[in-house]
């Protein structure tokens, strides 16, 4: 395997872990504030931390200086952001309306749209990939769905969010390889955050007390799931194809598991364990199975 190839793998499974840890402190910030004005701050919070760093780095390559801004970069920057704030919106609005067992599998789901749309846009996907996002599918319905699922209002909502996280996985995918990521990464929770605040604006009541008492949620959220995150994954999918990133990005289902045992003291029953093998072995089969092919036509 070639070393960028997994060191790509390596920053997406990290990614996951990151993302699947935040999904607590999504939850418990709407206990005190809107969707949108959380999805808003956190995301104005890492676009200024995220500024200090890309000024480091600029002073630091005197010789070989970052690229910088550019009308490319930022129309990709741009229609990454707003494909992101579609995304994280809808599901943040979901969960005020439906499970956090229904959102989890719904949402996930983008792990088989991704090769889907991928097919229209000539991108050519293996009988690996398949079967992997196949038994991730499998295995995120083992992991989220208990013996009451039924379609709540919210899961329409994330359903469409489900399409829109397809489409930014393919945004990502396509900009990546050409602009410099974290440059993208800037404008696109640029983008978020206006867009966000926009919307808290006009349908929310904002307060003070409130926002500091979501304060450890918002830095949390800030910091980790956005800041880190969201630009390993821009830096990660540079050396990596859309939908096997989908299918790595989409064990975040149980990180977000052992995170809510941890934090929240939620139980994870034995067909949840299961579901977690049964990712695991899709990622595995997606990654080894052209690697396997490649061996035998030699």
């Amino acid at each position: 395997m070639p070393s960028h190839t997994l060191r790509a793998d390596l920053l997406m499974l990290l990614t996951a872990m990151i993302w699947g840890s935040v999904f607590v402190a999504q939850r418990l910030g709407m206990d005190s504030i809107g969707p949108f004005l959380y999805s808003g701050l956190r995301f104005t919070l890492a676009a200024l931390i995220l500024l200090p760093v890309l000024h480091m780095l600029q002073g630091r390559a005197n010789s070989a200086p970052l690229p910088g801004l550019n009308r490319h970069l930022l129309l990709g920057g741009m229609l990454m952001g707003l494909a992101l704030a579609l995304g994280i919106n809808l599901q943040q609005v979901g969960l005020l309306f439906t499970s956090v067992t229904n959102s989890g599998f719904i949402t996930g789901l983008y792990v088989i749209i991704v090769p889907l749309l991928g097919l229209f846009i000539g991108h050519k996907t293996g009988l690996g990939i398949w079967l992997g996002a196949s038994l991730a599918v499998v295995g995120m319905f083992l992991l989220s769905v208990g013996d009451g699922f039924h379609v709540a209002s919210g899961d329409w909502l994330q359903l469409a969010g489900a399409f829109v996280w397809s489409v930014h996985v393919l945004l990502v995918g396509f900009f990546a390889g050409r602009h410099d990521p974290l440059r993208l990464a800037l404008v696109q929770f640029i983008t978020c955050a206006v867009i966000s605040l926009v919307l808290a604006l006009i349908f929310e009541e904002i307060r003070l007390a409130s926002i500091i008492a979501a304060g450890p949620a918002i830095l949390y959220g800030g910091i980790f799931g956005v800041a880190i995150g969201f630009t390993l994954q821009v830096v990660a999918q540079k050396d990596a194809i859309a939908s096997h990133a989908a299918i790595i990005f989409s064990l975040e289902a149980v990180f977000a598991a052992i995170a809510g045992a941890w934090f929240l003291g939620e139980a994870l029953e034995l067909r949840g364990y299961f579901g977690c093998a049964l990712m695991l072995g899709g990622m595995l089969l997606a990654q080894l199975w052209p690697k396997k092919l490649a061996q035998q036509a030699l």
